[in-house]
């Protein structure tokens, strides 16, 4: 056995639990296409300082393609240095794993020795295998990590799975928590009502990755109906792209829904957050393009804001979508209150050192 969920600092693991912005973390790269490690560290820098509880590093939009060009080990490793080293306060670090189980498994023994608390399930390359094909996997891999499940939209590479599956991964022993990523209402409750068949809810925590949902999900009171009775659960925090950039926003925007949850009412201010916050997603994700731009856009934010020199990607053809640049001018003009340029502004020379 690896890494077990009980060997998780136990104050790192109540960051979790209580609900934490977790960036999933860029690539910051040359126009080259090399990694560029003093922005790298400079990302990092800043999402800790904005307030963060963690990252999540080597997954979709850190580019999945680093594994194919060696840059794994060294952008999992200067993550997890950088974060050590900028701050004495619990930081969830978080691997992203893909492939099929030879090398998830590996992966998760490169994230465990370089001091990684959980790893993100990407199931995408298991098209095509059963449900118990499927747990299979995930058990071997839960043998290496505490496991963050991953409901991955179809659009970007995911994979259907029902309540079923959802029911039997919840209730591996070593799940710490679920990312639900479907960007659709009915799956976001597939998994939910899995986790809650299985008995699970106290101990896997519920992060929405549905960016084009992020509000209502967190300040949404979610009922399953289990042996005649209701119970209730909630999604504590946001493992996200979109909160890749204007992350101080988001931490003050996790801050307020849950101090709604606990008591403080869901204003009318608050839910009208929710399709304001979803109109920039549209245009960081080049929705209007079928999220072909995700990536990039996330860039380009971060560009205009000096944390990266450009938009490249590892992926040449991997590039803004037509009238995406347009699109970010507009929810710049029309949100001025969401982004957090002056933050950025303010503390950018000393993340650049």
């Amino acid at each position: 056995m690896g890494l077990h969920r009980s060997e998780i600092d136990g104050e790192v693991l109540e960051v979790l639990r209580r609900g934490a912005v977790i960036p999933a973390h860029p690539l910051a790269l040359t126009a080259e296409r090399r990694l560029d490690e003093r922005r790298q560290r400079a990302l990092t820098r800043y999402y800790l300082d904005a307030g963060a509880g963690g990252v999540a590093v080597g997954v979709h939009t850190t580019q999945f393609e680093i594994r194919d060009v060696g840059l794994l080990e060294p952008v999992l490793r200067l993550a997890a240095e950088t974060a050590a080293a900028w701050t004495d306060r619990p930081v969830v670090r978080i691997a992203g794993l893909c492939g099929k189980t030879d090398q998830a498994v590996s992966e998760a023994r490169l994230a465990v020795s370089l001091g990684y608390h959980a790893g993100l399930m990407s199931l995408a390359a298991m098209k095509g295998a059963s449900e118990d094909e499927l747990i299979d996997h995930c058990r071997a891999v839960a043998e290496e990590i505490p496991l963050v499940g991953f409901y991955l939209q179809p659009a970007v590479g995911g994979i259907l799975l029902g309540p079923s599956f959802w029911c039997r991964f919840a209730e591996i022993d070593n799940v710490v928590a679920i990312k639900m990523a479907p960007f659709n209402r009915y799956r976001t409750l597939d998994v939910i009502r899995g986790v809650v068949e299985a008995g699970a809810e106290d101990r896997i925590t519920l992060y929405t990755g549905n960016d084009d949902h992020i509000v209502l999900d967190l300040v949404t009171p979610f009922v399953v109906v289990r042996g005649g009775r209701p119970v209730r659960v909630r999604i504590k925090g946001g493992l996200l792209g979109h909160w890749s950039v204007w992350t101080r926003r988001a931490v003050e925007l996790l801050d307020r829904c849950h101090a709604a949850a606990a008591g403080g009412g869901v204003d009318d201010d608050l839910l009208a957050l929710d399709s304001m916050v979803t109109d920039c997603n549209s245009a960081f994700f080049d929705v209007a393009n079928d999220f072909a731009g995700c990536i990039a856009g996330c860039h380009e934010v971060l560009r205009r804001q000096g944390l990266l020199q450009g938009t490249w990607c590892l992926n040449p053809g991997e590039a803004l979508g037509p009238g995406q640049g347009a699109e970010i001018d507009r929810v710049y003009a029309a949100y001025p209150d969401l982004n957090d340029d002056a933050f950025v502004a303010a503390g950018l020379e000393r993340w650049l050192s």
